[in-house]
């Protein structure tokens, strides 16, 4: 039996190069396999959670994002293709998680409190987004997924969704829910930093390169990319270590010995910053010249993209309506089956 993978993303904008890598990618890998039966969610409700106030935001990126899986190759036809708020299952389950899992614990999942932080909400905290990692082990398991590729900084509410499916299981002493596992990148990726040098490529921060990025946008970020500040003159030593040129060449050229000698050349002097992010700019665009042409085919056909999230969402539907029955006859809620 296949195993069941469930993973997806926020529809607050179009999906960049750091989403490619960290993610995208491998799950287009995983579903080539053939060993799993992938579900993959555009987490409307859950953008929802810090967005309530901007719904149009996440309409209009719902689509953008549905493109951007397309075009790297997520095939609706191995993978199934939702969105969060079609599936009615989901908050359902939802509230009855809710009962099972303490205000105290939530405040100290790590990954909800570093967003907090980060979204400087401090005490005016909307309710949706502080339960969120309850609302996400309803998503896990509503499809019973066995595997849930995330990032290093996820590992926290992937350890929710196991406390909340133990103590589900132990407390109406029926084994329903399955436990997941993470999916997690090898050291040193999963992700990209930004343009600027930041530790993290951020639709927020402004210092990301979208998938749908056209080759002279393209062309136009690569050539503004934080480099070696004191690398002044061609004929100066530079520093590889924080330059954002040689950190997305390691990421994205094949040719690991031309790399490793631009690298030679740059430290000892005479490389310039010019002549290595036109370089970088070639390697770029033979990676996401193909994606942007498929993408762009796609978009010439929006209905038949909805089509497809819709039909993916049918078949969500089923599958956590029927998990949503088993949770409802553990707990002894059938009254009229």
């Amino acid at each position: 039996m296949k195993k069941v993978i469930l993973t997806g993303d926020r529809p607050t904008g179009r999906l960049h190069i750091g989403h490619y890598v960290g993610s995208l990618k491998n799950r287009v890998a995983l579903q080539n396999t053939g060993k799993y039966d992938p579900y993959i969610m555009i987490a409307d409700q859950q953008a929802l959670t810090d967005n309530a106030r901007d719904p149009k935001k996440i309409r209009d990126s719902l689509v953008q994002v549905a493109l951007d899986y397309l075009a790297v190759g997520i095939d609706p036809a191995r993978s199934t293709i939702f969105v969060q708020s079609q599936i009615p299952a989901l908050s359902e389950l939802t509230s009855y998680y809710l009962n099972l899992v303490t205000v105290s614990r939530l405040e100290r999942n790590p990954t909800v409190k570093a967003e907090i932080q980060q979204k400087n909400f401090e005490r005016s905290i909307p309710a949706g987004f502080f339960v969120y990692p309850v609302s996400q082990a309803a998503d896990i398991t509503a499809f019973k997924a066995d595997l849930v590729p995330v990032g290093d900084d996820q590992e926290p509410m992937l350890e929710q969704a196991r406390e909340i499916v133990r103590s589900f299981n132990a407390i109406y002493e029926k084994e329903i829910l399955v436990e997941p596992e993470g999916i997690f990148p090898p050291k040193g990726q999963g992700r990209l930093p930004g343009l600027d040098g930041n530790a993290k490529m951020s639709k927020s921060l402004g210092n990301c390169i979208y998938l749908s990025d056209d080759a002279d946008t393209l062309r136009q970020k690569v050539m503004s990319m934080y480099t070696d500040p004191e690398h002044i003159h061609i004929e100066d030593p530079g520093k590889i270590e924080g330059n954002m040129v040689f950190t997305y060449l390691d990421v994205f050229d094949t040719d690991k010995e031309k790399v490793a000698d631009l690298k030679q050349h740059y430290r000892a002097g005479g490389l310039g910053d010019v002549k290595i992010k036109r370089y970088l700019f070639e390697v770029l665009e033979a990676e996401f010249g193909p994606i942007r042409k498929r993408r762009a085919e796609f978009a010439q056909d929006l209905p038949a993209v909805y089509d497809i999230l819709k039909e993916g969402s049918k078949k969500a539907n089923k599958v956590a309506e029927q998990t949503l029955r088993e949770v409802r006859d553990a707990i002894g809620i059938n009254y009229f089956d």
